[in-house]
């Protein structure tokens, strides 16, 4: 069968067609044909990115939807890996958002049939995301108020963080900003005592960013900014093959409001002359240079 891949992803370069069509003999293979658990998950990823390079969002949701019988004889932790990665394909799919809910409600479903708590937890900390994204508010809170009350009891930190965060983002869409504050300093408190990633850190830190500056202080919210565009340099410019180009892309794009943002911060500071000197602090602030959004 690793042949067979290798054939696949030569064919993904000239005919996606014919590398699906690969690509599904070996994940839905028989068992008689002795095809190994890491082909089929290498199958089952490959196929996933090539549906997302085609902006077929129905294929991915049937893929998805058709991976659960393979998914159930591998690990828990390794499936939950996966369907994450699969779910979050769909960001490189333009508007595919709708679709995007809906799939993760059916894993959902899946989940619970499944009593996968962990997964279940992930996914509804995703669909979080989503309702934000489509201005589902009274969704979002709805389930960030279950998913706190469990996380707490568990003292899952990491997750804690990232459903806070999730929850200050949301009021600050209400403009609702002493309940955005509060939801920051819970995500900050739970970060402090765990070990953080870079690219939730970054997501914390422009948070901040945004508040201190709806509040007027944009010194200190300049600061965070420029924390933001350090922390993501390496993951905006990952040439890793475990990071979706959609993943690095979102990367960039925090960058890019982040670095918007500075350059606001010291228009309103009343140092223009600044924002020249901004230019030549390294390769990420230049490649931004000729962006609509900083040329606006």
């Amino acid at each position: 069968m690793a042949s067979q891949l290798a054939q696949a992803h030569e064919a993904a370069k000239q005919s996606p067609q014919q590398a699906v069509e690969l690509y599904n003999s070996v994940l839905f293979a028989d068992k008689a044909d002795n095809v190994t658990m890491s082909d089929r998950e290498t199958a089952l990823l490959a196929l996933a990115a090539l549906y997302e390079q085609m902006q077929d969002a129905s294929a991915l949701t049937t893929l998805i939807n058709g991976s659960q019988q393979f998914l159930v004889t591998i690990s828990k932790a390794k499936s939950s890996k996966l369907i994450r990665t699969l779910v979050d394909r769909f960001n490189g799919i333009s508007g595919a958002l709708q679709v995007q809910i809906s799939t993760c409600k059916g894993m959902l479903d899946w989940a619970k049939t499944e009593n996968r708590e962990y997964l279940r937890q992930a996914l509804e900390t995703r669909l979080v995301s989503l309702y934000l994204d489509s201005h589902l508010y009274t969704d979002a809170l709805a389930l960030i108020s279950q998913l706190l009350s469990e996380l707490k009891k568990l003292d899952d930190r990491m997750q804690l963080v990232e459903v806070h965060l999730l929850e200050s983002r949301v009021y600050m869409a209400l403009k609702n900003l002493p309940k955005s504050r509060a939801a920051l300093t819970s995500a900050r408190t739970a970060a402090n005592s765990i070990y953080t990633p870079p690219p939730l850190q970054a997501q914390l830190d422009l948070q901040s960013g945004t508040l201190h500056s709806d509040e007027g202080d944009f010194k200190t919210a300049y600061s965070y900014f420029f924390e933001t565009m350090e922390g993501l340099n390496v993951y905006a410019n990952s040439k890793s093959v475990s990071e979706s180009a959609s993943a690095a892309a979102s990367y960039e794009q925090q960058q890019l409001q982040a670095f918007a943002y500075m350059i606001l911060c010291k228009i309103m500071t009343q140092q223009p002359d600044d924002i020249t000197s901004l230019f030549a602090t390294g390769k990420t602030a230049a490649k931004f240079r000729d962006r609509q959004t900083v040329v606006a």
